[in-house]
């Protein structure tokens, strides 16, 4: 059975002769009282108290949850945007790649392509030489022809009547073979 301090200012005990004196009892239990209402009251307070802690635990709690829960969406995060940058760095350096093998096998194509043109243009200027050749030849057998007629007619040493002295041909001839030679690494 619980005691209040109502309860204990209120007891009343039977009289007897030779019993405990009255004053000193109720004087003991007015004590008794007052202790008892401190006790409880303190017991409140302390439940109180408590109650007051459990819930401020309970909200530690869900804030520690909380925190958790951000900690590890904050690493998966990081996670995640660390591989999706991983991957977009090799797709940057596979697509760099790609395109330095493009612009070096153009670069081969344009390469043999200028090689088959310089071909084609020493044929060319091989042709072009060799016609010439042939062509200041024959003029200048025409031109012996013609100063050998000349001479004869006219008793020897005389040109065309040009003024000009005759032009030595394989002179002619190397300065444009060297002129258009290329040179060779």
């Amino acid at each position: 059975m619980k005691l209040t301090p109502l309860d204990v200012k209120r007891q009343e005990f039977k009289r007897v002769i030779r019993g405990y004196d009255i004053v000193e009892v109720d004087t003991f239990m007015d004590m008794i009282a007052v202790e008892l209402e401190d006790a409880l009251r303190s017991q409140k307070e302390l439940r109180d108290r408590v109650t007051e802690l459990e819930i401020q635990l309970k909200d530690y709690r869900t804030i520690e949850k909380t925190l958790q829960q951000t900690l590890l969406q904050a690493q998966e995060t990081t996670g995640k945007t660390y591989e999706t940058a991983r991957k977009e760095a090799e797709l940057i350096v596979r697509d760099a790649e790609q395109r330095a093998a493009r612009i070096v096998e153009q670069a081969q194509t344009d390469l043999g392509r200028l090689n088959n043109d310089i071909v084609s243009l020493q044929g060319r200027k091989e042709g072009l030489v060799n016609r010439l050749r042939v062509l200041l030849t024959t003029e200048l057998d025409l031109l012996k022809t013609l100063e050998g007629a000349t001479d004869e007619e006219h008793g020897g040493g005389m040109s065309l009547g040009t003024g000009k002295e005759m032009i030595e041909i394989d002179r002619v001839l190397k300065s444009l073979e060297n002129e258009h030679t290329p040179a060779h690494d």
